[in-house]
């Protein structure tokens, strides 16, 4: 199924994503409609062993996401690439806040809640824009280049948001806004940056130096997913997530600590086992979660929801690219090409899932109970909408 749509989503002029995550909707309304003519397929599909490799998607999703970004020397953005990022993550993630503490029903999860929207909203998906001005033959342009500049960053400063709202979520501090409580999560995301990155910048490339002269097999494979596990681990054990140890493990395995040889052969292998056979899995899984009826009962939220994901992210990424020079419709261009979501927004989604960040207050109510579901939604269409309008965008500016 996820293979088929997957294929007709290419075909289509978009990402396999969007193919992926209708197939995983469409398994799962049909597993609930005839689940007593297919009881062995129900079993397996809410079995410990669907969600374990579903994990094992976000962890490889990320893990990849990781290694892809290296290779774009973030050292060589240009200053207004940094602005980009930063106004197209703050604007957002400051209107998802007050968005959220201003329709979310009073709970102790609230603030956990209104943060999960304002980082869900601020994140831009690197695959998506490079796919779409690749197809569009403007990866070399100034507009190109400046958005996918400025969607690396926008991934970098998201992962930071990223930690502070697992930490959070696993913490005492989601009910309050108190510095007392906010502190010690603040200082594990700190500390777990702080011991990370200089272990990757220094310690890597001197233990991949030593392992060289090892002769197993794939031993570059093996390699960097013990240091993805290790990173999971210290993630793992300072509060965080796993997937964050796998998106910085990835960042630091590169072409300019090991063989380009090397690199492309990890890289491909990574790709064959995520996206040929995990990431599916990890993208139905998302779409059994995905409630129908509980969008229905709240449309307003997820059209509102929706319509704040980009409309921020064309206020917070055009208007700095205005200002460093781009003319009314290459800024446009620019708040358009940072608007594409992508596998990210889910990954989240899925661990405050997980986390039961949904449940309260009991009963939820229509908002909190399509909450879920109106972020998978709002990822769908941000991605279906981003090509369209590039497409339409780029075609009136050509001469």
């Amino acid at each position: 199924m996820t293979r088929a749509f997957g294929e007709a989503a290419e075909r289509a002029e978009m990402p396999a994503l969007v193919g992926e995550l209708v197939a995983g909707i469409m398994l799962g309304f049909l597993l609930q409609q005839f689940q007593h003519l297919t009881p062995s397929i129900w079993f397996a599909a809410n079995s410990e062993i669907f969600d374990g490799l579903a994990e094992l998607g976000m962890f490889f999703l990320m893990l990849l996401a990781g290694i892809r970004m290296e290779p774009l020397d973030f050292a060589r953005s240009s200053r207004s690439a940094v602005l980009i990022a930063i106004g197209g993550m703050l604007v957002p993630m400051g209107i998802g806040f007050a968005f959220g503490q201003a329709v979310l029903p009073e709970s102790d999860l609230k603030y956990a809640q209104a943060l999960f929207i304002g980082v869900a909203l601020a994140i831009t998906a690197v695959p998506v824009a490079v796919r779409i001005f690749m197809d569009m033959g403007a990866l070399e342009s100034r507009v190109g280049k400046t958005v996918i500049a400025a969607a690396l960053w926008d991934d970098l400063l998201s992962l930071f948001l990223m930690a502070l709202l697992v930490a959070t979520i696993g913490s005492q501090a989601v009910g309050s806004f108190s510095v007392d409580t906010l502190l010690p999560v603040l200082g594990k995301v700190v500390l777990y940056f702080a011991v990370a990155i200089p272990v990757g910048l220094y310690l890597f490339p001197l233990v991949i130096r030593w392992f060289r002269k090892l002769s197993f097999p794939e031993v570059g494979f093996s390699m960097t997913l013990i240091a993805a596990l290790a990173y999971a681990v210290l993630a793992e054990y300072l509060g965080l997530h796993q997937i964050i140890g796998a998106f910085m493990a990835g960042m630091f395995f590169h072409p300019k600590v090991v063989e380009q040889q090397v690199y492309e052969r990890v890289h491909q292998q990574m790709s064959g086992l995520t996206r040929g056979f995990l990431a599916p899995i990890f993208f139905v899984s998302v779409g059994f979660h995905l409630d129908v009826s509980a969008v229905a009962q709240a449309p307003g939220f997820v059209i509102a929801l929706t319509g704040l994901a980009i409309i921020s992210k064309l206020v917070g990424s055009g208007i700095p690219a205005y200002w460093a020079g781009f003319s009314k419709r290459g800024s446009l261009l620019v708040g358009v090409g940072m608007s594409g979501r992508g596998a990210v927004e889910l990954v989240i989604a899925g661990i405050a899932f997980e986390a039961g960040l949904f449940l309260q207050p009991d009963p939820p109510g229509p908002i909190v109970d399509s909450l879920f579901s109106a972020i998978v939604v709002m990822a769908i269409i941000t991605t279906i909408a981003t090509p369209i309008a590039l497409r339409l965008l780029w075609r009136r500016r050509q001469p």
